[in-house]
């Protein structure tokens, strides 16, 4: 186990021989004991910069624009949402961020539409408003997904399972892409507000590209009795991103896979605006998370019962305060 997060090759994983790959496999199992490993791909930097800069655009629209994109009944998985809103499930202190949502969505007669209306609904993005935004931001969902399919590979084959499992539980998944945009600190109103509390992700695995400017802070060491909690920056290699756990692989993992805890808070010295672009990868939310047969042992009996995801979704969805006729902040 190491407290360090480590610089795994994805491409060398899948072009490399057996030796290669058992290397990048033993790698990725011990960064991500920390939740988190920093990974070089074949994403486009051309597609950041088209996003970042169309982002922007919308961003800067009149707030009465802004609203207008809001998606409701959908509790913040499509569309705007505005400041002070999402809230940390640790803290009763709203984010000071505000995020535009979006990700792919399956035919109106497909049976995980007619379960699970508020998880598969029609895109809601500022096309009007920011013409193209629609296609820039369909290539970066389609992109940044094919990264989380191919390494969560890797993490199957860690787990002691076929390379190929998490496949059939991807497919028409409601994957979730999110840009959020963190004004300067001087702006906020008067309460000691972050950019992002601490957390961990719900979903599977998340990757987060580049951002504008630093702030993200990574938890490689858990607080305990004993010892505080140990807050690091995130600090990948450049042209590399950042792929952290979230609380559904924990549980399919018996716990081997830690959630990957984090927060995002300004230099006290840099008072600008922070912008990143971030997606989570969800199972379908008909998936049972239940540790996988290959973790549990004589010696790591099963830590976690059996529950939908779409269940652990919407609980977390209410703890973090987006639940809109349920607010708690």
């Amino acid at each position: 186990m190491t407290d360090e997060i480590l610089d795994v090759d994805l491409l060398a994983f899948e072009r490399g021989d057996a030796t290669q790959r058992r290397a990048v496999v033993d790698g990725v199992m011990r960064s991500l004991a920390t939740g988190f490993v920093y990974t070089a791909t074949d994403l486009s930097e051309t597609m950041l910069d088209d996003a970042y800069g169309m982002l922007r655009q919308f961003f800067e629209l009149e707030q009465a624009r802004k609203d207008a994109w809001i998606a409701p009944g959908t509790h913040g998985q499509a569309g705007y949402t505005g400041l002070l809103v999402e809230t940390a499930a640790t803290s009763e202190v709203p984010d000071w961020k505000e995020m535009l949502n979006w990700g792919p969505t399956v035919p109106e007669g497909h049976p995980m539409r007619r379960k699970y209306p508020h998880r598969f609904h029609d895109p809601v993005l500022p096309e009007a408003d920011v013409p193209g935004i629609t296609e820039v931001l369909t290539e970066f969902h389609d992109r940044v997904f094919d990264t989380q399919r191919r390494f969560l590979r890797i993490i199957a084959l860690g787990l002691g399972a076929h390379e190929a499992l998490f496949e059939d539980l991807l497919k028409d998944g409601p994957v979730l892409n999110r840009a959020i945009r963190y004004p300067p600190m001087s702006s906020a109103p008067e309460a000691p507000h972050e950019w992002a509390g601490a957390h961990a992700d719900i979903n599977l695995t998340t990757v987060l590209p580049r951002a504008t400017t630093a702030g993200l802070q990574v938890r490689t060491k858990a607080a305990t009795d004993d010892t505080a909690a140990v807050w690091v920056d995130a600090a990948p290699p450049e042209g590399h991103v950042i792929l952290n756990t979230g609380i559904m692989l924990e549980r399919m993992s018996n716990g081997i896979i830690p959630s990957g805890w984090h927060r995002v808070v300004a230099d006290p010295e840099h008072d600008g605006e922070r912008y990143s672009v971030v997606q989570f990868c969800h199972p379908t939310p008909w998936t049972i998370l239940a540790p996988l047969p290959s973790t549990v042992t004589p010696d790591t009996p099963a830590r976690f019962a059996g529950i939908e995801a779409a269940d652990l979704l919407d609980q977390v969805l209410y703890e973090i305060n987006l639940v809109e006729d349920a607010r708690r902040v």
